[in-house]
Parts: C-alpha cells; sequence; structure tokens
C-alpha cells in the first residue's frame, strides 16, 4: 500500500463528500478509491470513515487521521515544490478566484499580462461570486470585495470601489435631479434583483444609515441589464462604480446623489500565510497588485474625477 496515496484519497473523499467525488477529482476508478480507504483502515487497525447512502462521515479516529494527513501532504508537496525549482524560479500553477463580474472586467486582462511575462507560470482563475475557503479548497490568490473578517490570512490592500446611482442626462432633463435619496420614491428607477429582491437602496445621512424602498419601473438580474436600462432613459440605476465607470466616461450616465452615498469597499488580494513562499506567488502579486491598483484609481477617476490612492490602508 503506497500510505501517501492513501491519504491523498482519503482527504479527497473528505472534501469531496464522498468516494465517488473523490473517484472524479483524482480521475481513478471508484473500486481502486474504496480499496484504498480500506487498506489505510486495515494498516491503522481503524475505522476512519462511515460510508452512508448520501455522504462520507467521520469517525472520531478519522477527524484526528485527517488533519494529520493534511499537514503530511502539505509538507510533502513544500518538499516537491522546492526540489523541483519553484523556489528558485518562477514556475509551476496558481489558482486564483475573483468575484465574476470584476473578475472578468479587470482580473482577466491582468493575468492574461502576466502569463505572457511569466512562461513557466500557469494559472487557474475560476471567478464565482461565492467566498471560497482558500486553505480548504488549496487557492493561491483570493480577490475580495468588501471588508475582510479577522483570520490568519494575508492581504493586501490594492483600492476600493463603490455603489454608484446614476441616471442618463436625458432622464434627468426631463425627471429633473432628486436632491435626496427620499426623492428616489417618486423617480422611475432601475432595480438589480434575480430570484430575491433587492429594493432597498442605502445611503448614508451624516453619520446615521439610511435606507430608501424603491419601486421599480424595470428589473433585471445582471449589473449590464441596469446600466443598458439607465442609458436608455428608463429610469435612475444602482451598479457598482467599475459597472458604471465606462458609460459615466462616455457621457451617457451621470452619478448623482454622490454625496450620500455609503462607505466604499475595499478591494483586497488574499492569500495563506507561508513560512517560503513560492516565487510563483510572489511575482504573480507583485505584478497583479500594482496593476489592479491602477485600475481601481481609473475607475474612481472615471466615476468622479478622483484618483486618490487608497491603497496605502491596511
Amino acid at each position: 500500500m503506497d500510505r501517501f496515496e492513501a491519504m491523498r484519497t482519503l482527504v479527497a473523499a473528505v472534501d469531496g463528500g464522498s468516494l465517488s467525488a473523490a473517484s472524479r477529482s483524482l480521475n481513478v476508478p471508484l473500486p481502486t478509491v474504496s480499496r484504498r480507504v480500506s487498506d489505510l483502515e486495515s494498516f491503522l487497525g481503524s475505522q476512519l470513515v462511515v460510508r452512508t447512502s448520501r455522504k462520507l462521515l467521520l469517525t472520531e479516529a478519522g477527524t484526528a487521521y485527517v488533519a494529520s494527513a493534511r499537514r503530511v501532504l502539505e509538507e510533502l508537496s513544500e518538499a516537491e515544490r522546492a526540489a523541483s525549482g519553484e523556489y528558485r524560479v518562477p514556475r509551476g500553477e496558481l489558482l486564483v478566484t475573483a468575484p465574476i463580474a470584476f473578475g472578468a472586467l479587470n482580473v482577466a486582462p491582468i493575468v492574461h499580462d502576466f502569463l505572457g511575462a511569466y512562461p513557466d507560470v500557469t494559472v487557474r482563475l475560476v471567478l464565482s461570486d461565492s467566498v471560497v475557503d482558500i486553505v480548504e479548497n488549496h487557492v493561491d490568490v483570493a480577490v475580495r470585495i468588501g471588508r475582510l473578517p479577522d483570520s490568519a490570512l494575508v492581504a493586501r490592500r490594492v483600492g476600493e470601489i463603490r455603489w454608484v446611482v446614476c441616471a442618463s442626462p436625458d432622464y434627468l432633463k426631463r425627471r429633473g435631479v432628486p436632491e435626496t435619496p427620499a426623492a428616489l420614491v417618486n423617480h422611475d428607477c432601475i432595480a438589480f434583483e434575480g430570484l430575491r429582491r433587492y429594493r432597498e437602496w442605502p445611503f448614508v445621512d451624516g453619520n446615521a444609515a439610511q435606507h430608501v424602498t424603491v419601486n421599480p419601473r424595470f428589473s433585471v438580474n445582471t449589473a449590464d441589464g441596469v446600466v443598458g436600462g439607465a442609458v436608455a432613459g428608463v429610469g435612475i440605476g444602482r451598479v457598482l462604480s467599475y459597472q458604471a465607470a465606462a458609460s459615466v466616461k462616455a457621457g451617457t450616465l451621470l452619478p448623482i446623489l454622490a454625496d450620500q452615498a455609503p462607505p466604499p469597499m475595499p478591494v483586497h488580494l488574499v492569500h495563506a500565510p507561508h513560512q517560503q513562499q513560492p516565487l510563483k506567488l510572489r511575482a504573480f502579486l507583485d505584478f497583479v497588485a500594482p496593476r489592479l491598483q491602477q485600475r481601481l484609481q481609473a475607475i474612481s477617476h472615471d466615476i468622479d474625477g478622483t484618483g486618490q490612492d487608497t491603497s496605502t490602508t491596511p
């Protein structure tokens, strides 16, 4: 029995929730997966998992063993990376995650340039609006928008984005410019909503939070749909600054009520701590951080004419 292969198989089964999931992720026949786990249990003389019709459950002994197995496999992986030269030159694969729209518009183009600069590094870019567990899913770098919870993860702030309420010049000429958030109830609004309704728009009045419930004339489940409707003069929309920037820069949308907008949201590059940081990760962070910072500064400039560097705040 190859104990390292058995450990990898067990961990994959636990992470996937079943032996079948491990079979798919490892591209190994299901009988082989089952045999590896059984052989490991026989070798240890202890039951590690309970197989049910739906999922795999760890026993008390299995929970402790899997935690130790993860550490062993990570140390083995570190040793293999060092031996292969990953700590001498940037090479290997990076797994990067980012929010879908922000990642497609702002992260992917930078990754394209990075690949051109580092031919020995490959990148898997996973775009998802779900918060992906960095450690559990072996993510190298995650782009996170919003305030970060306290954790042992390492974060590098690269800028900020904010919500923008905007409308076309034609609409504002026809209907007038709302002077206060409360005035929005008398305007046609465009709601960014899908299966759930998001019709409460937050604002601030001094230090006090304020919410206005709009009655949308038009609802759509994509930011592009909101922007398109606002440009067409259907009503007043609310999108994130990077989603509105091109239209604002072109003059087809005008921001309104900016002085009562909620606080901006920080953008960070987040990664797990490393005793010895792989060169591929260091190269990626050093390449992406300043370029993403420049993009976010340009977005701020397009929205309100400010290009302040907000990346120095930890």
